[in-house]
């Protein structure tokens, strides 16, 4: 990670309020938690907690750089061979070891995980055989050269093969296999609702402060400030755009924030010739979807004013985006920058045979990322002003996701994160490349995918950083997505309270301190 373009805020304050001899930290999320497993989806609000349960080879630090996890070291000892040193006298929440033969029996069962909605493979999928050298070194040996190992498997939580061979995501669920390595155990999981976690005091790295920590879904934005304002818990994410204003101004209050991981787009149905949600001008069935024309698949992001969905829809609170990943990562094109011109995209619909435009319905989330519902209604009214006509249907995220995950709608607003702090993991995950089959992508572009293939091969950082950037333009060029703004990561916690917001927008509980304390 070349530099932020955000300074990160670290709250820390003289312990003014609150309560220092408390022991319970309680942590108001604005997501729901759906699994234990560490290996069933990558979404935020299921990596948050299983990070504390289950550590990885490596850690993700709050800047989006690697560093050790349950691997003190790591060397590359040939452009396909990985070596990883294991620490020694690591155990698991029951007492049994921790060794290399835990590693080669995690990256076996990542891919076989069932009915998985985002599947942990995409992190190691290029690694085609685990050599065990001893109890304390494990090699990695890559199908081709992969410089993204160490980063990778910073998401991959690590299991043992004694405990959980054979475990499956029930189990986990339950609490019956939901033991690791990690700063917390688990207490109880009550899906959608909280995680109770109880402090490890057997945990080989650093002591967490909380004797116990609370995972809290807080869904409503209004419920979570009142909550933090009342006391009822420590912290919050998420924070209310439209309560940023009062709570930075609160003195019980601080508010830390940078900018995020996480890129806003909408996802447009390239590949159907007949996709559900869109007709002609006066309801007639087209031919052929329009948004199989790049020329229309341009028109409808030039139409699309990010300044004003980022400065008063988002409040400040994110960051205008035409690529998808933000200033100073790996990948990121420079000069190419959000275009506003609905002069143009007009022209560009005449030019595809749509000069009355035609009728779409954008669908997206009502509860998932900070004003959706809000920034799906601008994009509508935006695409009406070219002659779109376009009904906005907004659902819950259960609902929604669901939907999605079957390729229901035509055009649909998303979230998706720059996992590895560089471009190929959101251009692979958004577009869904990792479908092997082929049978679920969303874009097809052979010239496309040999680029950033071949980026994923390339260990020379300068000609890496080239391919990277040449596929990031192809795609954009094309109109694989059209990128709408980069997420800030928003926290507010009691002042008492010291912590590095992370561009990954989770929240690390075992980082969480009084702010006396060293």
């Amino acid at each position: 990670m070349r530099g932020p373009i955000a300074s990160a805020i670290i709250l820390a304050a003289t312990l003014a309020t609150g309560s220092p001899g408390a022991q319970t930290l309680t942590f108001g999320n604005n997501a729901t938690v759906t699994s234990l497993d560490p290996h069933f989806y990558t979404a935020t609000p299921n990596v948050e907690v299983s990070r504390q349960i289950f550590d990885g080879l490596t850690t993700m630090k709050a800047d989006g750089s690697i560093g050790p996890g349950l691997a003190e070291s790591w060397t590359q000892l040939a452009p396909e061979v990985w070596e990883f040193r294991l620490r020694r006298n690591v155990r698991f929440h029951d007492g049994s070891p921790f060794t290399a033969d835990d590693v080669a029996f995690t990256i076996d069962r990542v891919p076989g995980v069932p009915n998985s909605p985002g599947s942990f493979v995409i992190f190691t999928s290029s690694i085609g055989r685990v050599e065990v050298v001893d109890p304390h070194t494990v090699r990695l040996h890559t199908k081709s050269p992969d410089p993204l190992v160490p980063a990778n498997l910073s998401w991959v939580g690590i299991l043992s093969r004694r405990l959980h061979d054979g475990a499956t995501t029930t189990g986990f669920n339950d609490g019956t296999h939901a033991i690791g390595t990690g700063p917390y155990r688990l207490v109880a999981f009550a899906p959608g609702e909280r995680v109770e976690l109880a402090r490890n005091d057997a945990y080989w790295g650093p002591r967490p402060h909380w004797e116990r920590a609370v995972n809290r879904t807080i869904r409503n934005a209004g419920a979570r400030s009142a909550a933090l304002l009342s006391g009822d818990v420590d912290v919050i994410n998420g924070v209310p755009t439209a309560d940023l204003a009062r709570l930075r101004a609160d003195p019980r209050i601080a508010v830390a924030e940078t900018v995020g991981l996480r890129i806003v787009y909408l996802g447009l149905d390239t590949l159907r010739d007949q996709t559900p949600f869109i007709t002609g001008a006066n309801g007639e069935q087209p031919a052929k979807s329009p948004l199989r024309d790049q020329r229309v698949r341009r028109a409808l992001s030039l139409a699309i004013d990010r300044g004003a969905l980022t400065e008063r829809v988002m409040e400040g609170s994110a960051v205008p985006a035409a690529q998808v990943v933000r200033e100073g990562l790996s990948g990121h094109v420079p000069g190419l920058l959000p275009i506003h011109d609905p002069a143009a995209a007009r022209r560009l619909l005449a030019e595809a045979g749509y000069p009355g435009g035609f009728r779409i319905t954008l669908h997206g989330p009502n509860d998932r990322y900070p004003n959706d519902a809000r920034v799906l209604q601008a994009i509508g009214q935006m695409w009406q002003r070219i002659g779109v006509q376009t009904v906005v249907e907004a659902l819950p995220w259960a609902t929604y996701s669901t939907r999605q995950g079957r390729r229901e709608f035509s055009a649909y607003l998303l979230g998706g994160t720059a996992a590895t702090s560089e471009a190929s993991y959101p251009l692979r995950s958004i577009l869904n490349l990792r479908d092997a089959a082929r049978t679920n992508r969303r874009y097809d572009n052979p010239e496309f995918e040999a680029v950033l293939d071949e980026a994923g091969r390339t260990v020379d950082p300068e000609a890496r950083e080239a391919l990277l950037r040449k596929a990031v333009g192809m795609a954009m060029e094309d109109v694989a997505i059209a990128p709408l703004y980069i997420q800030k990561a928003i926290f507010a916690a009691r002042r008492d309270l010291r912590f590095e917001p992370r561009v990954d927008e989770v929240l690390d509980i075992a980082s969480v301190r009084p702010a006396a304390t060293p």
